[in-house]
């Protein structure tokens, strides 16, 4: 099956070559897309062997990834691995995650932090994850616990779904992506994952994450189920 990594950056001019590079490696093309970046990310991308598609403004995650993700179904690709440009998803892990995706033959295949038992949050933090986990597990019908994880591997046909419609919203394009897959009858799986505390760049603030969580609380609690498509 025809795979490619799709890196969504933005400012991670320190990392963002060494995560092509582990790419390389592996053998697996990568597609960088900066998102309006002010630095030099594109360039480092770009030395490093990777296809760059730039954005003249920033858009966010959600964004990024649409953009990857039509740019892989345009060029033939079937599958695609969403992988961070700050070196937090362990390549290793790759293995682990397109084993799954073949194994049970699903459509997205999420890198769970928390199903190896190593992986260390915060007790509110850890507390609201497991419990936005229960939540959307119920919905879906499937068990997932890292349901905010972005190392994920997107299989056709749900790739050319999300290349049309694909949430923008910071943690939409997680959460709700979720949501998005169960409505169009996208079979889901997850599979532990190896990933590493954030060596460079800036995280989302905890003010900032926390406005978007209340927005993702309140498009779950009024957006109605839907069944499956």
């Amino acid at each position: 099956m025809k795979t490619i990594a799709v890196i969504p950056a933005y400012n991670e001019e320190e990392t963002v070559g060494a995560v092509v590079g582990q790419l390389d490696e592996l053998g697996l093309a990568a597609v960088v897309i900066d998102d309006g970046s002010s630095d030099r990310t594109a360039e480092r991308a770009a030395a490093a062997g990777a296809t760059v598609l730039r954005h003249p403004t920033n858009i966010g995650v959600g964004g990024a990834l649409r953009t990857g993700f039509a740019y892989a179904a345009r060029t033939g690709h079937e599958r695609v691995i969403c992988v961070d440009a700050d070196l937090q998803h362990e390549p290793s892990s790759i293995g682990e995650l397109l084993d799954a995706a073949d194994t049970t033959g699903a459509e997205l295949v999420i890198g769970s932090r928390f199903a190896g038992g190593t992986y260390q949050v915060s007790g509110s933090r850890r507390l609201l994850m497991k419990a936005l986990g229960r939540w959307i597990s119920r919905r879906v019908g499937s068990e997932l616990d890292d349901v905010t994880s972005g190392f994920r591997v997107i299989t056709e046909p749900l790739l050319s779904r999300f290349a049309a419609d694909y949430p923008a919203e910071f943690l939409g394009d997680t959460v709700e992506a979720i949501l998005q897959a169960h409505a169009s009858g996208a079979r889901i799986a997850q599979t532990g994952v190896i990933m590493a505390p954030r060596p460079a760049g800036e995280a989302t603030s905890r003010f900032h994450a926390a406005g978007h969580l209340l927005r993702l609380f309140l498009v779950l609690v009024v957006t109605p189920r839907r069944g499956r498509a």
